[in-house]
């Protein structure tokens, strides 16, 4: 049993604390949360009430010999610190997206855990829908042959109350961006991990909709991928009403639509198959075959979102400790994540095509061609 401490006691501490306060299936047995610290005593107090723990400051939490792991779900530019002291304190640490705001500060992070001998993961859940699960599996056995391009859209609204109800938000020392690495940070790992790691970036940003912010209400960037395949990027949080997250995958002999979590679309040809001059203009959707429609709606948390990729992450993690494995998503995914903004950010700011190395670490800067 892996007894958790969750640090930061707002929307996403209060969503994974009630997973870990009242465990089922993947969790029954492998964790459940001890503590919750938070910078506002109130807020932490109501919430260890709801959930039936102690709340504690920070230091208290992690000077706590009966807590083994820590959850970090403190305002971005605050992870690295936080998760090194909890490190620092023989604690295991996952960390809510993204690992921090740049490079160096995930550096820092995963330094401190390969030091200290402990597990690090940081939360991407969204590896664990099935969804994700039939298009990786699908990618790695070759069925949709080479990978051609990979189309990433995370075209969302947030009105300015939402930048509003914490001072931090839309701030570059502690958002570290906007659109792009708060919102998409998301679809960016996902993509990767499903079409492999960016090596190259071109992009623009702007703050078109929103006054104040320090950071991108609109980002977008063409991309090329380590296998060569080239893709394209639009987040926003300036497209009224919002629609949903969509992660496209394109190869030679199939394609896999990933939208709003579901598979919306997979066609993959069978063996022996021919292609045709013109393939099929998206009909023979295969998806309902490998992904089927539940019977029931998934169950999602007050917050909206849903409940089982967050838990079934987190019962990996609770793996990886008890085995000595990696976690699924460990420090090195999360760093290659905010590898992926940075460069996108660097285009945009200098204008020029920034490239990566397979690690996320930066070669060289070149001209963008006219």
């Amino acid at each position: 049993m892996l007894r958790f401490g969750i640090l930061g006691c707002g929307s996403i501490g209060g969503f994974l604390g009630r997973l870990l306060a009242r465990p089922d299936g993947p969790l029954s047995g492998r964790a459940r949360l001890a503590a919750v610290a938070g910078r506002d005593p109130v807020r932490a107090g109501k919430l260890a009430a709801e959930l039936g723990c102690a709340a504690l400051t920070v230091d208290e939490l992690l000077a706590r010999p009966d807590i083994d792991a820590v959850a970090v779900c403190t305002p971005s530019g605050t992870h690295a610190d936080l998760g090194v002291a909890a490190l620092r304190a023989g604690k295991h640490v996952l960390v809510e997206k993204p690992l921090d705001v740049t490079p160096e500060a995930a550096d820092r992070l995963i330094a401190a855990a390969r030091r200290s001998g402990r597990t690090l993961g940081v939360v991407s859940q969204h590896r664990f829908d099935p969804a994700a699960r039939v298009a990786k599996t699908a990618i790695e056995d070759g069925a949709l042959g080479r990978i051609t391009s990979v189309l990433i859209e995370v075209p969302l609204w947030r009105a300015p109350s939402y930048y509003a109800s914490g001072r931090w938000r839309g701030t570059r020392g502690l958002d570290g961006g906007g659109a792009l690495m708060n919102q998409a940070v998301h679809a960016v790992d996902l993509a990767q991990w499903l079409a492999g790691p960016v090596v190259e970036a071109a992009a623009h940003t702007g703050l078109l909709a929103h006054d104040g912010l320090e950071v991108e209400d609109v980002a977008t960037a063409s991309l090329r991928f380590a296998g060569g395949a080239l893709g394209a990027l639009l987040a926003t949080t300036a497209a009224y009403p919002g629609r949903t997250t969509r992660v496209a995958v394109n190869g030679e002999r199939g394609s896999v639509v990933i939208d709003d979590d579901e598979l919306a679309y997979f066609h993959a040809a069978r063996d022996g198959e021919p292609t045709g001059a013109y393939g099929a203009y998206g009909d023979g959707n295969q998806a309902a075959d490998h992904c089927p429609p539940p019977s029931e709606p998934p169950v999602r948390d007050r917050v909206g979102l849903l409940r089982q990729p967050h838990r079934d992450q987190l019962a990996d993690f609770c793996d990886a400790v008890r085995t000595g494995r990696p976690p699924l998503v460990d420090g090195a995914a999360g760093r290659r994540a905010v590898a992926a903004v940075h460069a996108v950010y660097t285009a945009a700011r200098t204008g020029r095509t920034v490239r990566l190395d397979d690690s996320g670490n930066p070669l060289q800067d070149t001209e963008r061609n006219p």
